[in-house]
């Protein structure tokens, strides 16, 4: 069988949260082949189709857009959200 999934997460550690990193994962069996790094800020192929997808998705403008834009609309909104929860309880 075949194994395909898409993981991505936020990563920061300031609390004002200005180093946020927003990271989009690709797999196939449990090999990441394409990857998106805000910090990058375009897709990176790790695979021969990786490579393929990642010339083509890295050429439309406004799947980048919308992959640079989940810095703003998932990582900080959630950030902002989850810090509230955690600092409220502490």
């Amino acid at each position: 069988g075949y194994f395909y999934s898409r993981w991505n997460k936020c990563i920061h550690s300031s609390h004002d949260h200005s180093d946020i990193v927003f990271i989009d994962n690709y797999i196939f069996n449990k090999d990441v082949f394409i990857q998106f790094n805000s910090t990058v800020g375009e897709f990176v192929g790790y695979t021969e189709l990786g490579v393929f997808n990642a010339r083509k998705w890295n050429s439309d403008s406004g799947r980048l857009q919308s992959e640079r834009a989940e810095v703003e609309r998932y990582c900080k909104h959630n950030a902002e959200a989850y810090q509230t929860v955690v600092a409220d309880k502490s």
